[in-house]
């Protein structure tokens, strides 16, 4: 199982990035897939969530309050990707950015299965 993210980067306050986290290894639309950060000094905290494609929930998506209507999740199971579109970027949304994988869906936040290694995102003040 390989998680691989991408898209981190410096913009400044105020601007947008586009994260990409890409799956192998497993089967991915059936994989509840999260967005977590960590900021340096501070807990990893979880973002936001898209649940798997399959089942009830299949592609429901979840957002912590602090993101919500900045950030957008989506999947394209297609090309075994999540993207994590943020907006209106502020310093307090600067950290390593991690995208995890799990099976049992989102409520499983921290204690997913599988994580990837991060991307960096440093918003300028």
């Amino acid at each position: 199982v390989r998680l691989v993210e991408s898209g981190g980067g410096l913009v400044p306050s105020g601007g947008s990035l586009r994260l990409s986290c890409v799956g192998s290894g497993f089967t991915f639309d059936r994989y509840a897939i999260g967005w977590f950060r960590q900021a340096p000094g501070k807990e990893r905290e979880g973002t936001s969530c898209v649940s798997s494609s399959v089942g009830s929930l299949a592609g429901t998506s979840y957002y912590a309050d602090s993101v919500k209507g900045r950030f957008t999740i989506s999947r394209d199971n297609a090309k075994n990707t999540v993207y994590l579109e943020m907006n209106s970027l502020t310093p307090e949304d600067a950290g390593v950015y991690y995208c995890a994988a799990d099976r049992a869906g989102c409520h499983r936040r921290d204690a997913m299965d599988y994580w990837g290694k991060g991307t960096l995102v440093t918003v300028s003040s």
